[in-house]
C-alpha cells in the first residue's frame, strides 16, 4: 500500500494521508476541538478522509462507524486507525452519506465535515474533489446530510457540522431546525475569504 509522503498529528496521535485523499486542514482540527465524545457513545464520522476525527473519537467512544464514498479515504482510514491502536472500534463503509448506515442505526455523536465549497460540476469529478465540492452553491450534500440526520440521532445526540460562511450559515441553521433539531454556531476561524464555523444540533425536545 502507497502513501505520499504527507502526515498529520493531532495531540499524540499520527496520520498518514495517501494520495487521493483530502488532507486535513483548519476545518479539520476545529471539528476536533469540538469534539466531545463519551465512553458509552456510538460515533458516526461522515466523509471520514484519512479518519482522523474517527480515530480521535475511538480514543474514548465505544464504537465508531467511518463512512467515505472515496476507496481512497477507506483504505487511508484503516490504515490509521491500525497506526493507531483503534482499529477494533472502527468499523469503516462505503457509500454516498447514510445509504451504509442501516434503517434503524442511531448515534450519539454524528460529525460531518462536509463538502462546502460553491463549484462547477467538474470540479466535483475527482477523488479530491468530492472531498471539497458542495455544487453551485456549496450546498449539494449539507442540504441532503440536515434532512436525513434526524432519523439516525439518538434522543440527546450531537450534531456537528463543519461548513464555510460561503454556503450560507442560516440557511443550514434554518433547515436544522425544519427537520426538527435545534441549531447553533459553537465555533468559528476565519480563513482567507471565508469563515469556518462548527454547527451543532440537537432534538427539540432535549
Amino acid at each position: 500500500m502507497k502513501y505520499s509522503r504527507k502526515q498529520a498529528f493531532y495531540d499524540n496521535l499520527k496520520f498518514y494521508i495517501m494520495k487521493n485523499v483530502y488532507e486535513p486542514a483548519e476545518d479539520t482540527f476545529l471539528a476536533a476541538d469540538n469534539l466531545v465524545i463519551n465512553e458509552e457513545d456510538s460515533v458516526l464520522d461522515m466523509g471520514t478522509g484519512c479518519g482522523i476525527i474517527a480515530i480521535i473519537a475511538a480514543q474514548k467512544a465505544k464504537k465508531v462507524v467511518a463512512v467515505d464514498i472515496n476507496p481512497h479515504a477507506l483504505r487511508c482510514t484503516k490504515k490509521n486507525a491500525e497506526i493507531n491502536n483503534v482499529s477494533d472500534k472502527v468499523d469503516v463503509r462505503k457509500g454516498d452519506l447514510f445509504q451504509p448506515i442501516h434503517k434503524n442505526e442511531k448515534f450519539n455523536v454524528i460529525v460531518f465535515n462536509a463538502p462546502y465549497l460553491p463549484a462547477s460540476l467538474r470540479e466535483e469529478r475527482s477523488w479530491l474533489g468530492k472531498a471539497w465540492a458542495g455544487g453551485p452553491t456549496g450546498r449539494r450534500l449539507i442540504d441532503r446530510f440536515v434532512t436525513e440526520v434526524p432519523r439516525h440521532l439518538e434522543t440527546g445526540g450531537k450534531v456537528l457540522l463543519v461548513q464555510s460562511s460561503l454556503a450560507n450559515t442560516d440557511k443550514t441553521l434554518a433547515r436544522f431546525r425544519k427537520a426538527g433539531l435545534e441549531a447553533k454556531v459553537i465555533a468559528e476561524k476565519k480563513v482567507d475569504f471565508e469563515t469556518i464555523v462548527v454547527i451543532q444540533a440537537s432534538h427539540l425536545c432535549e
